[in-house]
């Protein structure tokens, strides 16, 4: 059975079971936890032309005149949602958020051509160099980190600051974790639809059983196998199972941009030069603070990444939410990211 076996480093831990402004633990009848700033509109919404093929979709929320934050979606697919524009205090910030190529909301919908790694993170200083910001805090979650460290990698002097969640290298043996053997110990279930659609002879390689047909020329078979890719996410996203999560999931729209530009990242490696080339580059950015929040029961991307990540990143704070899996919407996480994102207001 696969299983990890990550390099040990020497790592100062918060593990937090209910965070508190005095810092003290309550019993759960008493627990006070941050929660999301209140629903805003942006003050800006706009679409920048990054190639002669893709257009992506922007938003600008909070104050104008704000610290900036550029934030980073899941996936890779998954766009920008309302609530994400609200882990800021939006007196206090000018929030960014934008659709990566081929979903959401930017042009064209579901394409993989020229979708890799690099053109996102070049799309990112795009965006930077058009809305005149000099620089940025960089606010990722899952595939969002795994992108925050590449671009961060890239242009480290565009920086402030990280707040990373769900850390997520793209290395093979995490890909394989979700998709092989891992996860599938923990959700049977759902697995058991996830790989229903597969014959029995193409199933040990489940990526690059799905890559076959997500790719393929008939419009017929790519719409068979976009809903199984995504919900089996979908239906481990949370500590407890959330059935309309998994509904939302399964909506045709936005499966076939979540599952087909998901198994085209994955399938190529992330287009890294290596495997564990987001890892090894860390140096390029360990001088910059950042602040980890993870999830204990994450089965998505399980803390090993995140501990592997902090022992690398001396300025780290690694924060593991002890009731919490992946979702950027546990209790315990918004709470630790809402502190995260208060804490560097004034840096």
């Amino acid at each position: 059975m696969f299983c990890f076996q990550p390099q040990l480093y020497p790592v100062y831990i918060t593990e937090i079971n209910h965070c508190t402004k005095t810092g003290k633990t309550l019993p759960s009848s008493s627990v006070t936890r941050l929660q999301l700033y209140p629903a805003i509109e942006p003050f800006g919404r706009g679409r920048l032309k990054v190639s002669d093929l893709h257009e992506i979709y922007f938003e600008q929320c909070g104050n104008p005149n704000g610290k900036p934050v550029v934030i980073l979606h899941g996936g890779p697919g998954g766009g920008i949602s309302p609530n994400s524009r609200r882990f800021h205090d939006p007196d206090i910030y000018r929030i960014i958020l934008f659709d990566q190529r081929g979903c959401g909301a930017s042009t064209p919908h579901a394409c993989l051509t020229h979708n890799t790694t690099w053109d996102l993170v070049e799309d990112i200083e795009k965006l930077r160099a058009h809305l005149q910001i000099e620089q940025w805090q960089v606010f990722g979650g899952s595939w969002g980190s795994t992108l925050a460290l590449a671009y961060g990698q890239r242009h480290p002097t565009c920086v402030t600051e990280f707040i990373l969640r769900g850390i997520f290298a793209i290395r093979k043996r995490e890909i394989q974790w979700l998709y092989q053997n891992g996860a599938n110990q923990i959700f049977p279930d759902a697995f058991a639809d996830f790989v229903a659609p597969i014959p029995d002879d193409e199933r040990h390689d489940m990526v690059a059983a799905y890559a076959k047909r997500l790719f393929s020329d008939d419009e017929t078979v790519r719409r068979k196998f976009v809903v199984p890719w995504s919900q089996w996410e979908g239906a481990c996203l949370s500590l407890v199972p959330d059935p309309a999560k998994v509904t939302t999931f399964g909506e045709e729209h936005f499966a076939t941009a979540f599952a087909r530009i998901e198994c085209h990242y994955f399938v190529n490696g992330g287009f890294l030069d290596h495997d564990s080339q987001l890892l090894d580059d860390v140096t390029r950015i360990n001088h910059l603070p950042c602040t980890i929040v993870q999830g204990r029961y994450d089965v998505i991307t399980p803390p090993a990444t995140a501990f592997e990540l902090a022992g690398r990143w001396p300025k780290a704070d690694i924060r593991i939410i002890s009731d919490a899996g992946h979702s950027a919407m546990e209790p315990g996480i918004v709470d630790a990211l809402i502190l995260a994102t208060n804490s560097y207001r004034s840096a």
